[in-house]
């Protein structure tokens, strides 16, 4: 079988969305839309007989750190290449545009195919999941510090501007962006948005446990929905503990990977979570 490899256009956002669906996957319209937005050459579909049937997709931050997400097939197609010749066509993409380091966040089973292309391991993540009785979602207090405070610490700790992602998630869910402020200077910030299967917290960075757990606390507080998912940084020391102190259960291992130079490492030491595994 021989699948079209072509540009993913904002008409094919539908389709995307019904094959992350069938995937399980926490994504919205809204997060294909960011994608297809920010980078409208590095978006990909397969398909096949005029149906899409997989995906990858590229977001770049500052033309120094770009990130891979987004790569699924259809269940009917998988085993037959597609997905390789999707993650092909994504590395060719940043390569022509000589991005000099590329990430992605992979599963144990992806993580062999990434080898394969020069990625190598940075650092583990893991995703707790939290199941609980509906609440009361919490009036959301309005003032936080500056997001463009905020924006600039998060580039010192991610390692580049990824500014206007994090004021889409802020327009989305102004409720989820919070920061803990100690004698003027930010100590602590957290975004998050409400996913299809779950609300999300991530980013969650913290400089002390007290900060982490206040953060993590309002974030519960401010959602009261059923789900909620986290993608902890498996070497952060009070992450996990905590998480698993408010019922979160592990649901799977990830492992960041890089490829090129990883001259934009920033800090993960005090990151708690991540983003998330499409946008980094």
């Amino acid at each position: 079988m021989s699948a079209r490899i072509r540009l993913l256009t904002p008409e094919n956002i539908p389709a995307a969305v019904l094959l992350k669906d069938a995937a399980e996957w926490n994504q919205t319209a809204l997060d294909w839309e960011r994608f297809v937005s920010a980078s409208p050459e590095g978006c990909f579909a397969a398909e096949f007989e005029g149906r899409l049937i997989g995906t990858s997709a590229t977001i770049t931050y500052e033309d120094r750190l770009a990130w891979i997400g987004m790569v699924i097939v259809d269940g009917q197609f998988r085993g037959q290449g597609i997905g390789t010749a999707l993650l092909q066509r994504a590395i060719a993409y940043l390569d022509a545009r000589k991005i000099p380091s590329v990430k992605l966040d992979a599963t144990p089973q992806g993580k062999l195919l990434y080898q394969k292309f020069g990625f190598a391991s940075e650092y583990e993540i893991e995703r707790w999941n939290l199941e609980r009785a509906a609440g009361e979602v919490a009036a959301a207090e309005t003032s936080h510090a500056d997001l463009s405070d905020i924006l600039s610490l998060d580039r010192a700790i991610f390692g580049a501007d990824r500014g206007s992602v994090l004021r889409s998630m802020s327009n989305a869910a102004p409720e989820f962006v919070m920061s803990k402020v100690r004698k003027g200077k930010i100590v602590g910030y957290a975004f998050g948005r409400r996913g299809s299967l779950a609300d999300q917290l991530g980013p969650w960075m913290a400089q002390d446990e007290e900060v982490a757990a206040s953060l993590l606390d309002e974030f519960l507080r401010r959602s009261g929905r059923e789900r909620a998912f986290v993608d902890c940084v498996r070497a952060n020391p009070w992450a996990i503990p905590l998480v698993q102190a408010r019922g979160f259960q592990f649901s799977r291992p990830l492992t960041r990977m890089f490829r090129g130079k990883n001259d934009s490492a920033g800090k993960p030491q005090l990151l708690c979570s991540i983003l998330g595994p499409e946008f980094g």
